[in-house]
Order: structure tokens, then sequence, then C-alpha cells
């Protein structure tokens, strides 16, 4: 049962998938438990079962034992309908890869979610031109994803993952196609929005990024084998 004040709370979480005649085994039964206003760190090396964990915490795939509850509900409960709800709604995903369409503006990016969500265009137009002003880039919120810098679209996806206003926001890797300048300022960009009250969780193997979150996790063959303060994270007290 998730307690009070607990964003995402995991028990005994397994994921498996066939290969060949075997299966490999992403995840061993992982406990885990997320509380509102946490930044998390998830690192591991390749196949440690990060990137699985996260993909069930973001409900776009489903275990194979265990049970997870978001937000006080538990996610194996939900309908497909309610699953696509939470995913639309309640999360924002953003991607290494930034996952823009080249052919869309910037803003026509961020309103994407609030498209599937049935918003009304005029309400789409000023909730996402409030998004890109977050991110610094309301100047560019005409201009396609090919005339931005890297670091650029990176807030546009950023832009996008918040214009929902949602509960839980999800990052994988949100530096590795950066420069290390350009990373440093998405990563004071997510300890804005910590300190403004964003529920962060990232996935990245670099333990710069990783020591800008509160807390560090640490995976390693389907099991968490470490869960750290991190004394000189974003938040920590000084």
């Amino acid at each position: 049962m998730q307690a009070a004040g607990e964003m995402v709370r995991a028990e005994g979480l397994e994921r498996k998938y066939s290969m060949g005649r075997g299966f490999i085994h992403a995840l061993r039964g992982v406990d885990l438990s997320i509380r509102h206003n946490e930044y998390v760190a998830i690192m591991g090396p390749s196949g440690s079962g990060k990137s699985t964990l996260m993909n069930l915490i973001g409900c776009l795939d489903s275990a194979d034992a265990g049970r997870y509850w978001l937000n006080g509900r538990q996610v194996s409960e939900m309908t497909d309908n309610e699953l696509a709800h939470v995913r639309n709604r309640e999360i924002g995903f953003v991607f290494q890869s930034f996952a823009l369409l080249s052919r869309n503006s910037a803003l026509a990016n961020v309103e994407l979610p609030l498209v599937y969500a049935g918003v009304r265009l005029a309400e789409r137009h000023e909730r996402a031109r409030r998004a890109l002003e977050r991110v610094g880039l309301a100047e560019r919120s005409r201009h396609r994803p090919g005339e931005l810098s890297g670091g650029q679209r990176q807030r546009v996806a950023i832009a996008r993952a918040l214009v929902t206003e949602p509960a839980l926001l999800l990052a994988d890797e949100p530096t590795g196609n950066l420069d290390s300048t350009t990373g440093a300022e998405i990563l004071a960009l997510f300890d804005e929005l910590h300190a403004g009250g964003h529920t962060i969780v990232l996935v990245t193997h670099e333990m710069t990024v990783a020591s800008r979150a509160r807390r560090t996790i640490q995976m390693r063959d389907g099991l968490i084998v470490s869960d750290t303060k991190n004394t000189g994270g974003a938040d920590a007290d000084s």
C-alpha cells in the first residue's frame, strides 16, 4: 500500500524479456519509494535495468510480477484508457533524442500533448506559450527544430513535458546529446523545476549529472544495489 506523501511506490517489480530459447531478467524484484518533490537519479551500466525501471514508472511498460502505485493508484489495476490518461496528463517525458517533429514549430511541438488531450486551440496556444516562457524560449516559438541548437531543442522537449502540468517528470539521459556547457544549462533548468515543486526522476550514466539530484539509486543486474542521499544535491541542506 502506498504511504502518504509518496509519488511512486514499487514492491517486488520483475520484468523479463524472451531472447532465443531463454529470458533476460531486466528487473529481479525491485522495491522503490519516491516522495513528492524528490529529485532522484537512477544510475547503472548498460543492462542494469535502469531504463526498464523508468519505463515501468512511466507506464510505458508493465511488470511481469510485483505491484506499482503512482500517486496513490495501483497501476496494474488501471484500464488501457486510464493508463493513456496518466501518460498524457500526469507524467512528463524528456528523452535524450529530443523526439521533436521536424516540420513543426517549437510551439506546435509543445502543444502536442494538449492536442491528444482534446484541449481547444486557443488554450493550447496559450499554455504552450507559457511553457516555452518557463524554459526561456518564448522568442523562438515559431522556429522549427532544425533552426534551433541542441540545447534549445532540449528546452522545447522540456516545455512539452511540462505543458500538461504533470505530477512527475521523467528524464532519460537528457544531457546525453549535448556538450558540457549546454548540458550544465539544462541541469540548471532541472534544478529550477525541482525548486518549483516538481518531482523529477532522471536516468543517467554520468556521475556529474547524478550529483545534481538529491538522491542517487545505483542499479546492477536488475537490482538496486545502493540508494544514497547526495549531500551536494540541488536541494541539499546547507
